[in-house]
């Protein structure tokens, strides 16, 4: 059985699920939506993705420029069994009204807010919570690291409460022409911000407070984070715990990797498709425990993180998969996501 996955937004995310999807090897995709008739949606053609305009006049001015649209928005839904919604902030809460309307089962990402869906969605966490549901949120990427995690030392019996500091990127790379910051930094207004409590949409047992700041640079955002455990333990153990995750991969300084370019160098030399890091990268040799406290520092790449999570939520809403572990293998498989990136290293 294949499912057909309808992409509505062809940016940022939504290039990034469609080629995710087309790897897959039970999935299909139908086709991809956009308003845009720029360079970004014409470097769908060359990869055969059929484009679709939001509206009769975006597809209007698909034919303009010269894009062969296929046809509306509500044509591909027609064409599918599932959309991914990757428009920009507050759109897809604005389409959701159109996907109820059509009985079509949808996925939008963690701009949205919880109460979109009524459900916020990570693989490893409550999978089973999504079966067959109509409709769930991918957690954003900070709340998606965040979870990750903090869940690996909560299964293993170490996490009693968390504080964590995030530096995040001031804009995504491809738009850094347009806006951002330089030369300052920029503190979110409110503690917790607001990755805290969208964790806790997730997990509401959780005992974490999130601060953040943005910071001048476009290629990842930084987490430091100070646990205190449950009890005391070892660094081995806390290893141990983080290594339950399949979506957790350590790095160390001493590779060379020692900043966020040196990590996303990495992943073009590994031939990722668009430098992908689709796992938290952590420094295994900075993670630091004294008795019950925990302190580390992880990498997440804003642009790749949440794409493993979306296919997933795929499999789990069309109960095309119904065994949450399977369906990370397999995802982890297509994506190339072995636990480890630099080649060679345990």
């Amino acid at each position: 059985m294949s499912i057909r996955v309808a992409v509505a937004g062809y940016g940022v995310i939504g290039k990034r699920v469609a080629d995710a999807v087309v790897a897959q090897d039970d999935m299909s995709l139908a086709g991809v939506a956009d308003v845009a008739t720029d360079w970004r949606v014409a470097a769908a053609r060359p990869k055969g993705y059929p484009l679709y305009g939001a509206g009769t006049e975006h597809v209007r001015a698909m034919d303009e420029a010269g894009l062969d649209p296929v046809g509306t928005l509500d044509v591909l839904l027609d064409a599918a069994d599932i959309v991914v919604d990757c428009t920009p902030k507050h759109v897809a809460a604005q389409n959701v009204g159109r996907y109820r309307e059509r009985g079509i089962k949808f996925i939008v990402q963690g701009g949205e807010k919880h109460s979109v869906t009524g459900h916020s969605f990570t693989a490893e966490n409550n999978y089973a919570t999504a079966l067959g549901r109509d409709a769930t949120r991918v957690v954003s990427c900070n709340t998606t690291s965040t979870v990750r995690t903090l869940s690996a030392l909560k299964r293993a019996g170490l996490l009693k409460r968390a504080r964590g500091t995030l530096l995040r990127r001031a804009t995504d790379p491809w738009e850094s022409h347009l806006g951002g910051i330089m030369n300052t930094l920029v503190p979110e207004p409110e503690i917790p911000s607001h990755q805290g409590p969208d964790a806790q949409t997730v997990d509401p047992d959780l005992d974490v407070v999130t601060m953040a700041v943005k910071v001048p640079q476009t290629l990842a955002h930084l987490h430091y984070w100070a646990v205190q455990l449950a009890r005391p333990a070892s660094k081995d153990e806390v290893l141990a715990a983080f290594r339950t995750s399949t979506r957790i991969a350590f790095i160390r300084t001493a590779d060379g990797l020692t900043a966020l370019n040196t990590v996303k160098e990495l992943m073009a030399d590994l031939g990722r498709p668009h430098d992908n890091l689709y796992e938290v990268a952590l420094w295994e040799d900075m993670l630091t425990v004294q008795g019950d406290e925990a302190f580390y520092a992880y990498m997440v790449d804003n642009q790749a993180i949440v794409i493993p999570e979306t296919i997933d939520a795929i499999r789990a809403l069309t109960e095309l998969e119904a065994d949450g572990t399977t369906s990370i293998r397999r995802t982890n498989d297509a994506l190339g996501i072995t636990g480890r990136l630099v080649p060679g290293r345990a």
